[in-house]
């Protein structure tokens, strides 16, 4: 049960693109730099963040697609 509740916490704080196959789908013509990973969880997350204002910004909790 600790060893879960561990897991749920390290995931919150972990990278947020973890499959490589995800961007495999999208370079099918590129190859992909390891250190791309790191810069697309950087690039995810500074956009979750300006959404975030967006959102408090227009008064609600709940994000949405227009907050991108």
């Amino acid at each position: 049960m600790a060893a879960k509740k561990a897991a749920k916490k390290s995931a919150k704080t972990g990278e947020l693109i973890i499959s490589k196959s995800r961007t495999k789908a999208a370079a099918k013509k590129s190859n992909v730099s390891s250190d791309f990973y790191g810069a697309l969880d950087a690039a995810v997350r500074s956009m979750i963040s300006t959404a975030e204002g967006r959102c408090e910004a227009n008064g609600r909790k709940t994000l949405r697609p227009q907050d991108l």
